[in-house]
């Protein structure tokens, strides 16, 4: 009974993640073979484990349909479905070779946001691959539970000598998928660091998207050069190449018209800034590992701290949350 379930997860992945494992085959290694395969016993959870680095997903299953997988390569949800409809974006060039970030899902963004002096662009977390902590493991509620920690190593210490413990609690609710967020430094010297969650919704069609929650804050648009601005508009809509860091938001955005013309809420907690982002046409023909026609089926609304970076003294922790709701 377990192989015929992790056989059911690795087909269902089929459409969302799974095919994309496969893909990774013709993409680097075509002898790369499965390497094994495990069931919880409550069935709240499988991993895939292929013999190839970073190509291990975990998958969390609540029953009914609502499942959320993890790719170990940077820790990256790549699939959120609520009642077998998909959340989250990610493109169909998406390339999965354990060395370069997953082109959608939610990636983790740490320890710098945007371009770097000494690393890649968005920092080196969502190109590591990180230990599952805690597997799945079904709450007293219903719900799943799974953790995942990224320590500093070789390769970290290369871009930002600095030690630290990276750690997100993941848990997948009837209708919500919660993250909370940890980063402690166990080291002598201060941190100074950003920290993102780069969300990419799946939506029908980004024009009919709203985004509440902006009005009043300042931010700082990135296709003009950086000019700060403030946001007048009761809601943001999308309908030209995006790329906005919206200061000091508050603890709530909905988002309108995602999957069959729901209402998406995020909540978020230590996380002060909202980016929000869409390459459009132009931008989107710039972008190796993504569609220049796919730009109209998702929206970026990033929960971050951003703006200013975290200061974080000795032996102290910095903790954030999100939780997103399908309404």
């Amino acid at each position: 009974m377990a192989s015929r379930t992790s056989l059911f997860c690795l087909a269902w992945l089929g459409v969302g993640t799974a095919v994309l494992v496969l893909l990774l085959t013709s993409h680097t290694q075509p002898q790369r073979r499965e390497k094994g395969r495990a069931e919880s016993a409550d069935g709240s959870s499988s991993v895939v484990e292929m013999a190839a680095p970073a190509t291990s997903v975990v998958v969390l299953d609540r029953g009914n349909n609502t499942t959320c997988t993890v790719n170990l390569h940077g820790a990256t949800v790549v699939s959120w479905r609520v009642n077998n409809q998909e959340q989250l974006f990610v493109s169909k060039q998406a390339i999965f070779d354990g060395k370069r970030a997953i082109r959608g899902g939610i990636p983790i963004v740490f320890p710098q946001f945007g371009p770097w002096s000494t690393g890649p662009q968005h920092g080196f977390a969502r190109i590591c691959r990180w230990e599952l902590k805690k597997p799945p493991e079904r709450l007293p509620t219903g719900d799943v539970e799974a953790m995942f920690q990224l320590l500093d190593n070789e390769f970290t210490r290369s871009m930002w000598n600095y030690p630290f413990s990276l750690t997100y609690r993941l848990i997948l609710r009837e209708k919500e998928l919660h993250f909370n967020i940890s980063v402690y430094n166990p080291g002598a010297e201060t941190l100074s660091f950003t920290f993102l969650l780069h969300t990419y919704f799946k939506v029908p069609d980004v024009r009919r998207c709203q985004i509440t929650g902006m009005r009043g804050c300042t931010y700082i648009d990135k296709t003009r050069e950086g000019t700060l601005y403030q946001e007048h508009r009761d809601v943001v809509t999308i309908n030209e190449w995006t790329d906005r860091i919206y200061q000091n938001t508050p603890l709530e955005h909905i988002i309108t018209n995602v999957v069959s013309g729901r209402k998406m809420r995020m909540q978020k907690y230590n996380l002060v800034d909202t980016v929000v982002w869409n390459p459009w046409i132009e931008k989107a023909k710039e972008i190796p590992d993504f569609g220049e026609e796919e730009f109209p089926n998702l929206v970026c609304v990033e929960a971050g701290h951003v703006s200013s970076p975290v200061i974080l003294p000795p032996g102290t922790v910095f903790e954030a949350s999100q939780i997103l709701q399908v309404m």
